[in-house]
């Protein structure tokens, strides 16, 4: 399977427009009940006590319809996290989407809480995995040893056994999804997932949806708002999706934007004395050396093996901020000298694979949202021009993109989660990163202008995704807004932290 490498500001000044607050009261529709609890199943990196220990943190599920168009139908736990707000003056609540599409939002609110103090002390916040995703019946295609083989897979040389290779893989892990999820696969898209959001918002008692959406959670707050524009509260939009988009289109910008990051992670390697090259052209290529010697001969790890497309993988993986270069230089130099723990690593924290050998939903959520998000199915002739145009644009991070494996998807797509306006709705602070690799900058202003409420703020950084990036000028910005409703200035920008 030619796997996809990308699906986890300015202050505030006097004269920025106000958006007041809407009181919580529940909704006159009977949204279900939350039976909150101690969280059982959450691990804490670092040795910190689990969430179970700290009263403050609760766990819980919401039931919702499977099918909408079946609303007394069969129904679907959604298991959700809420953090309860530490202040006295409690706005409500502020509902959180992490991206993916395939990311635990359970998970990742428990282990971001520590940056959100701020906004904590005013709102209860919440998170949940989507529909397809982990504890919300999570899409599996496949034990350990099928996704280890699906994840080690090479993305060099392209030729013509490996095209046939890669089709035969696809299909092959297509068919998986379809054993051990079928039931689930129609109903995982983005439109459903934005009406369990509305049925989680009614059940917590809000009038209106708080909301913070980063990478694929742009795309969820975007059609949230366009279903329902009158309940959108204040909505923040980081790392945007631009929905309108070809597979095509996603894999160029897409492999432009982590080429981008590379070079940039070169340049500061070699101005900090790079351990592998004294210049960037030399630096480069002694990493090209490297991946093309693993296509042959992939580095032993234990019983594992670092083989080219992990070791792609994990270098993507590093630059989704600038936080992680400088264990990717670590990583590279000690690959380049024959050990490849450090990079495995690396691609592990990406695809989901725990040391026990467990994967997370995060490579089998992502195509079963992806591929039912849209009706496009690629054809080979296609396929093949859009490889060709992103290996001229970068051999490391260029394919064929999420296209080949969602032209043999077993359910059906549909375009609806692709056509987004917010029309009628409050405003909708969108926030672009100028260096960031997975969601250009170019998509910021493009979902700004089709959700016709939005404004635009534009983050100077590096990294994918602002708010919690360390820069103070975003978080100040964000929060803000969340809090005293104060919209930023049109043309807003943040330089970098």
């Amino acid at each position: 399977m030619r796997r996809v490498l990308a699906a986890l500001l300015i202050p505030v000044v006097a004269g920025c427009s106000t958006v007041p607050a809407e009181p919580a009261s529940q909704s006159t529709a009977d949204p279900g009940a939350i039976s909150w609890g101690p969280c059982t199943d959450i691990k804490r990196p670092g040795g910190e006590p689990p969430a179970s220990q700290d009263s403050s943190v609760r766990c819980g599920k919401l039931s919702v319809p499977l099918d909408y168009n079946k609303p007394d139908g069969e129904k679907l736990d959604l298991a959700l996290i809420k953090l309860s707000t530490t202040g006295k003056n409690r706005l409500g609540s502020v509902v959180f989407n992490f991206g993916g599409p395939g990311a635990s939002g359970v998970d990742t609110l428990d282990q971001a809480a520590k940056a959100l103090t701020g906004l904590r002390a005013r709102y209860d916040l919440i998170s949940f995995d989507p529909r397809g995703v982990e504890r919300s019946s999570g899409v599996r295609c496949g034990d350990t040893v099928e996704m280890d083989r699906f994840t080690a897979l090479d993305t060099l040389p392209s030729d013509n056994q490996t095209h046939q290779e890669t089709a035969a893989a696809n299909k092959q892990f297509a068919a998986l999804c379809q054993q051990h999820s079928g039931k689930i696969l129609p109903y995982v898209g983005t439109v459903n997932a934005a009406r369990d959001m509305d049925r989680i918002r009614a059940a917590v008692g809000d009038a209106k949806l708080n909301y913070v959406g980063m990478s694929y959670g742009t795309q969820l707050g975007a059609v949230y708002a366009t279903e329902f524009p009158k309940k959108v509260g204040r909505m923040v939009l980081d790392a945007p999706l631009d929905p309108t988009v070809t597979f095509e289109q996603r894999t160029l910008v897409q492999t432009r934007g982590f080429q981008k990051a590379y070079e940039s992670f070169l340049r500061a390697c070699v101005k900090n004395k790079c351990d592998f090259g004294k210049d960037q052209e030399t630096a480069n290529a002694n990493v090209d050396k490297l991946l093309n010697q693993l296509t042959t001969q992939p580095l032993k790890v234990g019983t594992r093996e670092l083989t080219q497309g992990l070791a792609a993988t994990g270098v993507a993986a590093a630059l989704y901020s600038e936080l992680t270069w400088p264990f990717l230089e670590q990583a590279l130099s000690e690959a380049i000298k024959g050990r490849g723990d450090a990079l495995l690593y690396l691609a592990d924290s990406y695809t989901g694979r725990s040391q026990d050998g467990k994967y997370s939903t995060q490579m089998t959520s992502f195509p079963a949202i992806t591929c039912v998000d849209t009706s496009e199915r690629p054809s080979e002739a296609e396929l093949r021009r859009t490889e060709a145009a992103a290996m001229k644009i970068s051999p490391l991070f260029g394919s064929e993109g999420s296209g080949g494996l969602c032209r043999v998807w077993p359910a059906k797509g549909s375009d609806q989660a692709r056509h987004v306006n917010a029309t009628g709705s409050a405003p909708i602070v969108v926030i672009g990163g100028k260096g960031d690799p997975a969601t250009p900058y170019e998509w910021a202003p493009k979902l700004t202008a089709q959700l016709k409420t939005a404004r635009l703020v534009t983050y100077e950084g590096e990294g994918h995704g602002a708010y919690l990036s360390g820069s103070k000028c975003v978080l100040q910005l964000v929060d803000s807004y969340l809090i005293e409703g104060k919209l930023p200035q049109k043309g807003a920008t943040c330089p970098a932290a």
